[in-house]
């Protein structure tokens, strides 16, 4: 006897393809990868699905202000301003430190946390989806504390019957890694990749895990275009190990991970 398990889309036909109709509800996915290989962008599309699908939205922003986040949107046709005017979607910015009701002081979790709770209670009462961009930020200067994080957020925003897009940051070219104890927890892992190909950027998509699907195992090429935003181009010819960080990288991660766990 098969379990109907209730599936979020992400607002792009083809990730959805990828996951068997999309998210399960309730998960806490980690989307990760370099800056530019199209993660906001992926969250901006998560939250205007679910505007469209009539779930209470939340965005919340530490690397752009709320403004920017809107005006991205609405590149692709997307109006973020419209919604919030409408109260379907609340834009928490946790980046400019101003004094208004939707804004965070101070990157600390507890008090994420509890903005994120008082957000859907303005919002009412129904199923909800929050981007937060990026969960990184949160623990930038105490990386050895994302898995614990990240936990209590999950462990907490589950009671409120959130889905999550926690969006987390790596640098090839400093070897830096910023929170990678998140995918121990996350229910699912979208990883996004680019790379330089004759002198013209490429990205990808491959999904890693996601619980209760059988999804996906392959990478697939990705495009951002004008006026419509995210759109898978298909399968890549290549295969996924042919796209893993250099061994040096692979190191620095693999000695973040060990002092993690000494840590916790």
């Amino acid at each position: 006897m098969s379990i109907r398990v209730e599936r979020l889309r992400t607002g792009v036909k083809g990730i959805d393809e990828l996951l068997e109709g999309g998210i399960p509800e309730g998960f806490l996915v980690a989307v990760t990868g370099e800056p530019g290989c199209g993660k906001t962008i992926f969250s901006i599309h998560f939250i205007n699905q679910g505007i469209h699908d009539g779930d209470r939205c939340i965005y919340v922003t530490t690397e752009e202000s709320r403004e920017s986040i809107m005006k991205q949107a609405a590149q692709f046709d997307m109006d973020f301003k419209k919604a919030v005017d409408e109260r379907k979607l609340i834009i928490i910015d946790a980046l400019m430190g101003r004094e208004d009701r939707w804004s965070l002081q101070s990157l600390d979790m507890e008090a994420l946390v509890s903005k994120i709770i008082e957000a859907k209670r303005e919002l009412g009462y129904g199923r909800a989806r929050v981007a937060i961009d990026s969960l990184s930020a949160f623990w930038l200067d105490k990386p050895a504390m994302a898995r614990r994080y990240s936990y209590y957020l999950k462990k907490v925003l589950s009671k409120w019957n959130f889905t999550i897009l926690a969006i987390s940051q790596y640098a090839i070219t400093t070897a830096e890694s910023f929170g990678w104890g998140i995918e121990h927890i996350a229910d699912g892992i979208i990883r996004f990749r680019r790379i330089l190909r004759r002198g013209e950027l490429k990205r990808f998509v491959v999904i890693e895990k996601m619980r209760q699907t059988n999804h996906s195992r392959y990478l697939h090429e990705i495009d951002i275009k004008p006026g419509v935003g995210l759109v898978v181009l298909g399968r890549a010819e290549r295969r996924v190990e042919d796209y893993k960080l250099p061994p040096e990288v692979m190191r620095k991660i693999l000695e973040a991970r060990r002092r993690s766990e000494d840590i916790l």
